[in-house]
């Protein structure tokens, strides 16, 4: 049995993340909606804060579901900003209340809605990469850079390149974690 993937470390929650969530593929649209949230709010922070505070976010955020949030407006804005569990941050909190609105929209437009919206950049299927090292792991990729573009022009914001990269491996869509982990196998099985 190798080695997991040395970026989570030996904290227990970020150990578990790694063993059970990242890469593992995600096909819900609530999820995949929360997820990207979450990666917008993460810009300039360590991923860890927010797992973190991650319970405390889908409190606040009522469980991402998206239509609800799409009727929020600077009332819940302002209760947000006092929200100590969560990152305080005017414009990620707005992001979100637009980027359920902007899933909204591809819900009702886009054939198969935002889970087939995210998915169509990888052709549906997860891409299997062998990484050996960390090193060999990109930040972005260009099927993440594209989608990027499309989730601006569907009106999403904190979406760009580098995020949806991690959003991408973390949601399976692409298989990221090293040939000598044994997540790998285990996710490339899932695909």
């Amino acid at each position: 049995m190798g080695e997991r993937c040395g970026w989570c470390g030996t904290d227990p929650l970020y150990v578990d993340y790694h063993d059970h969530e990242w890469g593992v593929p995600e096909r819900d649209s609530r999820a995949l909606f929360e997820k990207l949230c979450l990666d917008g709010f993460q810009a300039g922070l360590a991923w860890i804060t927010i797992l973190r505070k991650r319970d405390a976010f889908r409190a606040a955020f009522a469980g991402f579901d998206p239509s609800v949030i799409l009727t929020w407006g600077e009332p819940e804005v302002t209760r947000l900003l006092a929200d100590a569990g969560i990152v305080r941050h005017r414009g990620k909190i707005e992001a979100t209340i637009g980027n359920a609105r902007a899933w909204e929209r591809l819900e009702e437009n886009h054939p198969g809605g935002f889970t087939e919206f995210i998915w169509s950049a990888v052709d549906g299927a997860p891409v299997q990469h062998r990484f050996t090292s960390l090193s060999q792991v990109p930040a972005t990729e260009e099927r993440g850079d594209l989608l990027s573009k499309r989730l601006k022009q569907a009106g999403f914001k904190f979406c760009g390149p580098t995020i949806v990269y991690a959003f991408a491996q973390a949601t399976g869509m692409f298989n990221d974690h090293l040939v000598t982990c044994p997540a790998h196998d285990q996710c490339a099985a899932l695909a």
